[in-house]
């Protein structure tokens, strides 16, 4: 049976998304993951400020992480966000996702995304649905 850390390791070989995000994954245990990314110029909006949809991706990213480590191939059921800083390009991103629910079917998430100076920038909640499938 592969480790929670092998489990990441593997989805991120393949995450190409991910990988262009530039995320890092720092911490990995059963449940819970902690992953970091630095904000781009091209992740700029119309108005000056990040797209929101960067930091969603990085809570996504770290969603998945959390909800699949223990290789039971979970997939996303529900999510929302919300937006409570702007997040400006240099910034650097770390999500933490932490398991609150792990049932035989489904698995509830909550994620905070906090910059570099430890401001909360976004709260994720995400409803996994587990499958029967492994990923490893």
């Amino acid at each position: 049976m592969p480790t929670s850390q092998e489990v990441v390791t593997h989805m991120m070989e393949h995450d190409l998304f991910s990988r262009w995000l530039g995320i890092e994954v720092l911490e990995i245990k059963d449940g819970y993951s902690k992953i970091k990314m630095t904000v781009r110029e091209e992740m700029i909006n119309g108005f000056g400020i990040v797209h929101g949809g960067i930091a969603f991706s990085l809570s996504d990213s770290a969603f998945a992480f959390a909800c699949n480590n223990r290789n039971n191939l979970s997939v996303a059921l529900d999510t929302s966000i919300n937006f409570t800083k702007p997040v400006h390009v240099g910034d650097v991103l770390t999500a933490e996702a932490k398991e609150l629910h792990n049932g035989k079917s489904t698995g509830l998430y909550h994620i905070t995304v906090t910059n570099q100076r430890d401001h909360i920038v976004a709260l994720f909640k995400g409803t996994c649905f587990r499958t029967n499938k492994t990923l490893v």
